[in-house]
């Protein structure tokens, strides 16, 4: 009866580490997020809200022997189907995180793309957009509230799911000091332009257009417009200076708006860029094409593409063009 006894027990133990607790019917990969400062209850909470750890007694029991309770990691750990208790504990307190694709694009302002990188990451998107125009982040690298939209460069990129707000924007700035190349920033000193108004160029360039072939021709028209001293006058940046960003139709109204963004009242570049622009478009601007336009206007067949005129008067005919059209659309605002 005392071998039996002891077979039993040393089976029960056995069981506890040995025997796998996490089982996936249907899933093919379940990630749990373990929060920065979480207690061993917050663990067991999550554990049990995945729906795949099928006994959290004996995992608990397992945690207190190899002293895990007393040793949380945060991050995002990879759960894999069949994992005993043994090997679930020492994955979450070994802290051998999956790490996160974190992706943005399509973005026009600081708050959106706080809000895009925290929806991906542990981080607060106010913590991350306060500390991004902090002065003391800002200063040394000669940006301000403005131009600081132009360190962040499209990408892809991989962090781990718990990174601080501090480690997120080293990373950045580094990505930054790598995209701008010797060979970019010559480019950008012959058009006696700096990255961060190439990047403020680029971003008013992406929003005239979405057609890649056409980004480097209306890159031209506004470069030639900067060299020759006329106001760029551009309807995206007065969007942005309304802050409405479903707005279609740009009015006369709406060109007398007061803002520093207003490129009909205002010569030269805007204080900083308009959007976060891809580097596609970065790259269209420092190799645009050459040409003698200086006007441009949206097709009346709605291709997204424009005609180009280097008169006003063939301006006008175009503008006539595309103004019936969107009438005849009832394309009001």
């Amino acid at each position: 009866m005392i071998f039996f006894s002891g077979l039993i027990t040393a089976f029960v133990f056995y069981s506890r580490i040995y025997q796998p607790n996490v089982v996936m019917e249907y899933e093919k990969e379940v990630f749990v997020y373990i929060p920065t400062d979480a207690t061993f209850e917050v663990v067991q909470q999550i554990l049990i809200a995945s729906g795949v750890v099928q006994n959290t007694s004996s995992f608990r029991w397992v945690a207190e022997q190899k002293n895990y309770i007393h040793r949380i990691k945060s991050g995002r750990f990879l759960l894999e189907n069949g994992m005993n208790n043994n090997e679930l504990v020492n994955l979450l307190r070994s802290g051998r995180q999956t790490p996160v694709d974190v992706v943005f694009n399509n973005v026009r302002t600081k708050e959106q793309l706080a809000g895009k990188v925290a929806a991906q990451l542990e981080l607060d998107s106010l913590e991350l957009l306060y500390a991004m125009i902090d002065t003391a982040f800002t200063n040394p690298l000669g940006l301000d509230a403005n131009t600081v939209s132009s360190l962040f460069i499209p990408n892809t990129y991989e962090f781990y799911w718990d990174v601080s707000v501090a480690d997120f924007l080293a990373r950045m700035t580094a990505e930054h000091h790598y995209f701008w190349t010797e060979r970019r920033k010559k480019k950008a000193q012959k058009l006696n332009l700096t990255p961060e108004e190439i990047t403020t160029l680029a971003s008013i360039v992406e929003k005239e257009t979405l057609k890649k072939d056409e980004q480097p021709k209306v890159a031209g028209l506004y470069l030639n417009r900067l060299k020759r001293g006329i106001k760029l006058e551009s309807d995206p940046t007065v969007i942005f200076a309304i802050g409405d960003f479903t707005i279609k139709r740009v009015l006369n109204k709406d060109l007398k708006i007061d803002s520093p963004y207003n490129t009909y009242k205002h010569k030269g570049l805007p204080p900083g860029p308009i959007s976060i622009p891809s580097i596609q478009v970065i790259d269209a601007v420092l190799n645009h094409e050459k040409h003698n336009y200086i006007f441009m206007c949206a097709k009346d067949d709605f291709s997204g593409y424009h005609n180009f005129a280097k008169t006003y008067a063939g301006h006008l005919n175009n503008a006539r063009k595309y103004r019936k059209a969107l009438n005849q659309r009832g394309i009001k605002r």
